[in-house]
C-alpha cells in the first residue's frame, strides 16, 4: 500500500489507423480538488517517438479530478495527408477535409497514492481510452 498524499498520471497515445505511436501531440494537464473547485492548468508536454508523455507535471495534494486534453487536429491532418500520399488512389478518409475530432478531453478521478495510466486509442475518425497499467 502506497503513503503518498498525491496520485501521478501517464498517457501514451496509439494512432490505431497505422498501427504506431503517435509522435508530436501536445498533451495538457489540469486537475482540481472536488467537482466544485476550479480547474487548475498544471502544464503539459508533447508525446514522444514511442507516443509516450513522460513528463507531465506532477499532480497538487488534494487532487481529486484529472483532466488530459489531447491536442490531436495537427497530427490527425499531417497523418492524414501522408496516408493520402501514399494511397493516390484511394478514396478520400474524410468528406469535409475537416478533422473530425480536433481535440480529445478525458476527465478521470483519482485516489492519492494511486498511479494512473491512460492510453488514448486514436483513428480519425474515432477514439477510446482505458485505465492502463
Amino acid at each position: 500500500m502506497s503513503t503518498s498524499t498525491t496520485a501521478s498520471v501517464s498517457t501514451h497515445i496509439l494512432d490505431t489507423s497505422v498501427g504506431r505511436p503517435a509522435a508530436g501531440v501536445a498533451v495538457r494537464l489540469a486537475a482540481r480538488g472536488g467537482r466544485a473547485a476550479d480547474w487548475q492548468d498544471l502544464g503539459g508536454s508533447a508525446t514522444d517517438a514511442d507516443g509516450r508523455c513522460k513528463d507531465l507535471p506532477a499532480l497538487p495534494e488534494g487532487t481529486t479530478q484529472v483532466r488530459l486534453d489531447f491536442e490531436v487536429e495537427p497530427y490527425l491532418e499531417e497523418s492524414t495527408n501522408k496516408q493520402a500520399d501514399a494511397q493516390q488512389d484511394a478514396p478520400a478518409n474524410r468528406d469535409s477535409g475537416a478533422v473530425f475530432f480536433p481535440e480529445v478531453v478525458i476527465t478521470f478521478a483519482v485516489t492519492p497514492g494511486e498511479h494512473y495510466h491512460v492510453p488514448l486509442l486514436l483513428n480519425p475518425f474515432g477514439y477510446s481510452v482505458y485505465r492502463g497499467s
